[in-house]
């Protein structure tokens, strides 16, 4: 529909490419999420209550599930070939992803954490799935599709995708997301040393072995300088945790 035709760019890099459901569906995830969060912040400070379902606290997550699941089910089952349809679609469902994540860490503790410290999962899953939507709308693919899938690409393929499970099991998120679609960074992050609290590090770095004192000395290096500016900017994104009791007195 070349919604956006108005934005330099849009037209050609967005919509020709065929990349306008993505575009819309990421938007409505960004919207979405920035106006949940603008809600809770706002009702958590002038102590508005939760909505509730036959006496049962209802969550927003269940009704991202709710939307994801319907749009999702009549994009695959009827494949519309109606454009506005089509992005109304990608708009319910990237709302409803927005709705699922920015509830994350309630999903995978199954407790109500969302003001918690342990909440905050809730703000890594949002913007991991944000940087991997951007990558996707970019159209960043690590294989030139254009060389075919012979021995030699299927083999480069499997040792991209080993180093970037490397990459995850040293502790590295944000380095083996982008490695996905970057094999140069996959290879670095491998040959760097793992976190200390890593399955790598517990498994291959044994207790007061050079590697393991080097891991956490560099890791609480690393923390004592940018582990006050990262709690900022997520509480900037999400809104500060609730701070026990203890530190409050």
């Amino acid at each position: 529909m070349n919604l956006f035709w108005f934005i330099p760019g849009y037209e050609t890099s967005v919509y020709e490419a065929g990349r306008e459901p993505i575009f819309v569906a990421l938007l409505a995830f960004l919207l979405c999420f920035v106006l949940t969060r603008a809600y809770t912040r706002i009702a958590r400070v002038r102590g508005w209550g939760s909505a509730h379902a036959g006496g049962v606290h209802l969550h927003h997550v269940v009704v991202g599930i709710v939307l994801a699941l319907a749009s999702a089910t009549l994009i695959i089952g009827f494949e519309p070939v109606d454009n506005f349809f089509e992005l109304f679609l990608c708009a319910v469902f990237g709302s409803g992803a927005a709705l699922i994540l920015d509830e994350f860490a309630l999903v995978f503790r199954l407790q109500d954490v969302y003001w918690s410290q342990e909440g905050r999962s809730s703000i890594d899953a949002v913007i991991v799935a944000v940087t991997v939507g951007v990558l996707v709308l970019l159209h960043v693919t690590p294989v030139d599709q254009s060389e075919g899938f012979g021995w030699a690409v299927v083999a480069s393929v499997a040792v991209h995708a080993l180093l970037v499970v490397v990459d995850l099991l040293k502790g590295k998120l944000w380095t083996g997301l982008f490695a996905v679609f970057i094999p140069f960074v996959a290879l670095v992050a491998a040959l760097r040393l793992a976190k200390p609290h890593s399955p790598w590090a517990r498994r291959f770095y044994k207790e007061g072995s050079h590697r393991r004192r080097r891991s956490q000395a560099r890791y609480r290096k690393k923390e004592e300088r940018w582990g006050p500016r990262r709690e900022e900017a997520l509480d900037l994104i999400g809104g500060a945790p609730t701070r026990p009791e203890a530190d409050v007195e």
